[in-house]
């Protein structure tokens, strides 16, 4: 019935300070009022706030959530990284036909990233403490990109990349033909630069195929510019200038350590997941 998108930052700062900041928390509950009048309008009556990577690892995250959860008038909880993977592993592969080749999904988040892939007859996930946010403020700086900064931001990459290797060596063991199905801001605005829209397309952006060499371009032409001069992209979102180089350095070191060559772009993700395991109590 409606489906909005909006970058409130929630995750910044959390790295450094280790709690949510009170300028994030406004910026996040006004969104949420705004999307409690979207249901009023709707009549819907029953619902779910599902959280991730920044409030779990805030020490006011339950402080955050209780007021989330007075805002909106709906439970308000926290994922664990294990869910947070599977079920944007079961939004990302539902209208995603199967041609036989194994299926993971890679989900840059602002703190967090998430792998998961089917191994049998479970869903094994991954959730590094890598993404655009967090790579952004430890490491690489907002840009542009120097020599130094980008040293930095590998290795932090490559180490939590070492961890999953090694607490989830299904994941790294499936093979060539693997597919990997990108999903959340980093790369549907991936997707959208490389189809240099002007405006939000998903037929356009959903399933588009993307080369490991686009994602490459893509990040070292961004990171040789500051931020303001990004947004001069037709389909750069504002609000990720920032962090998107970040977020497309998480990309290739993950598409490398894979052995895949192209990443395919996905507009259903973790909010899809969660809305199939929801539906069965609210029919």
């Amino acid at each position: 019935m409606a489906r909005e998108m909006r970058i409130t930052r929630l995750a910044e700062g959390v790295d450094a300070s280790g709690e949510l900041t009170e300028a994030a928390v406004a910026r996040t509950l006004t969104v949420l009022e705004e999307y409690r009048g979207l249901c009023t309008r709707a009549e819907v009556n029953r619902g779910l706030c599902a959280a991730t990577s920044a409030v779990r690892d805030a020490r006011n995250g339950a402080a955050f959530l209780a007021r989330a959860s007075e805002v909106l008038g709906f439970d308000a909880v926290v994922l664990s990284g294990e869910d947070e993977a599977t079920y944007s592993f079961e939004g990302a592969t539902l209208d995603l036909a199967d041609d036989g080749r194994p299926v993971a999904i890679l989900d840059v988040g602002g703190g967090s990233t998430e792998l998961a892939a089917r191994v049998g007859d479970r869903v094994v996930g991954y959730s590094m403490q890598i993404g655009c946010v967090r790579v952004t403020e430890r490491a690489l700086g907002p840009g542009p990109v120097d020599p130094t900064h980008e040293a930095r931001a590998r290795a932090m990459i490559e180490a939590a990349l070492d961890g999953a290797a090694a607490g989830a060596p299904d994941l790294f063991a499936l093979g060539p033909d693997l597919r990997l199905v990108g999903l959340a801001g980093t790369v549907s605005t991936l997707a959208q630069l490389d189809a240099g829209l002007d405006h939000y397309d998903r037929a356009t952006v959903h399933h588009r195929r993307l080369p490991r060499d686009a994602v490459v371009a893509w990040r070292d032409r961004l990171g040789s510019e500051p931020p303001a001069a990004r947004l001069g992209y037709s389909g750069m979102v504002p609000g990720r200038e920032d962090v998107i180089v970040a977020g497309l350095y998480v990309v290739e070191a993950v598409m490398t350590r894979l052995g895949v060559d192209e990443l395919l772009s996905s507009e259903s993700d973790i909010l899809d997941g969660i809305a199939g395991r929801l539906r069965p109590p609210f029919a």
